[in-house]
């Protein structure tokens, strides 16, 4: 049985939370486990994964034991998705460095952008238990 995936995420990046947002509202079920990459837990698994927690270009998307990041780890969060977020699911035909392009440009830009939060981001109560904060 496939564990629950997680997501380790940069929950002072507006661009970030947005789509935990979007996430937490167009999920196909509850599989998904949110860990801010500036938790204790969120350092141990981007240092793990060879990921600057202080500086993170990228975020990381775990699921059944393979630790995906940039335009992989989109493609593997948009599969639990239902809505028009699949239709990034279309760019899965483009060859991997230029979807990765593409992801490392706006993710160097991204608090430009969208901007920066001073806190992370607070759950509800009825969601708390999937995050790690």
């Amino acid at each position: 049985m496939p564990t629950q995936a997680i997501w380790v995420f940069d929950s002072l990046c507006v661009l970030c939370d947005g789509g935990v947002q979007y996430t937490l509202k167009h999920e196909k079920t509850d599989s998904i486990r949110f860990v801010a990459i500036q938790s204790q837990e969120g350092r141990d698994l981007a240092t793990e994964h060879g990921i600057d927690h202080d500086d993170p270009a990228t975020f990381l998307f775990i699921e059944n034991g393979a630790a995906l990041e940039k335009s992989d780890a989109i493609l593997a969060l948009v599969r639990h998705l239902k809505g028009p977020a699949r239709l990034v699911l279309l760019t899965r035909f483009l060859p991997r460095r230029l979807r990765d392009v593409g992801y490392e440009i706006l993710a160097r830009y991204r608090y430009r952008l969208f901007g920066k939060k001073d806190a992370c981001m607070v759950p509800t109560a009825a969601n708390q238990h999937r995050f790690s904060l």
